[in-house]
């Protein structure tokens, strides 16, 4: 089964078409920036889910939907001047649920970016749903302003199991949420679990036939975690599957995907041809991306510089926190030393099954890939990379081994 960490994841020297150099004193130079991504996050839901470990509050009242819109405002405003100028090639909204969102709201959210921000014409606009809250025509509405990928989280289509996981919807929302969305946008995803309390592998099968049946270009397939700090961490459900049969629960949603056509092009997502979540790739071969919203992430690369910063988690605080315009809701902002970015790069890149090109190394860390040829050759020799000198790629055994694989990059 694949294990993977969680994510959330010298000397002077001439880089040739890498165009990178590390200069003796540490600092990094990088002569052209990745992709810049943005994602925005709504912290809000209904019900927190008990294995959920993202930033997320229940409801209580109304939505404070206006002064959620000004903080968000004020977040971007003060975070223009790091990415002045720069072109964002995907916006994924997500939560929380955003779907608790109204379509004048986030209708009046995209066109703030459009006016704030130098956003691609064809950019893929991805909006996070939960089937418990579809109202009828809200997905017609969100794709009117702009929304052209939804992914909804399914988790599954038997009421037992969404009961057990603390799910608000049942598996007849699921469908009609499912068949509302194809009506509204051409790019739908659907999440799934597996190895749920009390789940069967015929039980797991039936899931991903169902899935499958209704020709979504994209599957996010996930083995259920007790994440620390949630209520199944705390207190694990009875009947969860051992690790042998999760494992082959695992082979198996792999085997009947690949049957049905969606390529297993990372740990966790499948994708028909040409339906890759670009927001995601941009992630995983260590591009930009600002994040916008309590408790969102940044990880943001300069000419001399990469940074990660992160906002305030509670929601209230970081709306009174981005009104005083002050940088007061940035909770944490700190710079990369050279040394973490070989791990950094190789916990996103390892994941993709195909790798990435050898070059991207310099190209986004700024380092030359001397820096890790010890750990490239331990790695090959221990079977879990490729031996291919082009591509920075797991092995077979490798990729069902990432936490060994990505360990060999550790400092």
């Amino acid at each position: 089964m694949t294990r993977i960490f969680n994510i959330v994841p010298e000397g002077s020297e001439s880089l040739g078409k890498a165009g990178a150099k590390v200069l003796g004193s540490g600092v990094l130079q990088l002569s052209s920036l990745p992709p810049l991504s943005l994602y925005v996050h709504v912290p809000w839901c209904v019900r927190k889910c008990p294995y959920c470990d993202f930033n997320s509050h229940e409801m209580s009242g109304d939505l404070p939907e206006q002064d959620y819109l000004a903080a968000l405002r004020a977040d971007l405003e003060q975070a223009l001047p790091l990415i002045w100028g720069r072109q964002v090639v995907s916006i994924f909204i997500g939560g929380g649920t955003p779907s608790l969102l109204s379509p004048q709201t986030l209708d009046e959210m995209l066109a703030l970016f459009r006016a704030y921000l130098n956003v691609w014409p064809d950019a893929e606009v991805t909006l996070e749903a939960n089937p418990g809250t579809l109202e009828a025509g809200r997905f017609k509405a969100y794709a009117q302003s702009g929304v052209n990928r939804i992914s909804l989280g399914i988790q599954s289509f038997q009421d037992a199991k969404l009961k057990a996981l603390g799910r608000i919807h049942t598996a007849d929302h699921a469908r009609a949420a499912i068949l509302s969305a194809q009506q509204a946008v051409s790019r739908v995803n659907l999440d799934l679990m597996f190895a749920l309390p009390g789940q069967s592998l015929a039980e797991c099968e039936a899931d991903i036939r169902e899935a499958m049946s209704f020709g979504t270009e994209h599957l996010s397939l996930y083995n259920l975690t007790l994440e620390p700090n949630t209520v199944f961490g705390k207190f694990p459900p009875s009947g969860l599957p051992d690790d042998d049969l999760a494992a082959t629960m695992q082979d198996v949603v792999a085997e009947w995907a690949a049957a049905g056509g969606w390529e297993r092009y990372e740990v966790s997502a499948y994708a028909q041809a040409g339906a890759r979540c670009r927001h995601n790739l941009n992630y995983w071969e260590f591009g930009d991306y600002l994040g916008i919203g309590p408790g969102a992430h940044s990880k943001l690369s300069f000419h001399d510089r990469i940074i990660r910063q992160a906002r305030a988690k509670q929601p209230q605080s970081w709306i009174s926190k981005a009104l005083q315009h002050d940088g007061s809701h940035i909770a944490e902002s700190r710079e990369l030393a050279p040394a973490d970015l070989p791990f950094e790069f190789m916990l996103n890149a390892l994941r993709l099954r195909q790798g990435v090109p050898a070059a991207l190394f310099s190209e986004r860390t700024g380092l030359s890939l001397t820096a890790i040829t010890p750990a490239l050759e331990r790695a090959t020799k221990k079977g879990l990379l490729d031996p291919d000198p082009t591509r920075l790629k797991a092995s077979a055994l490798g990729w069902r081994f990432l936490n060994d694989l990505h360990t060999e990059f550790l400092g």
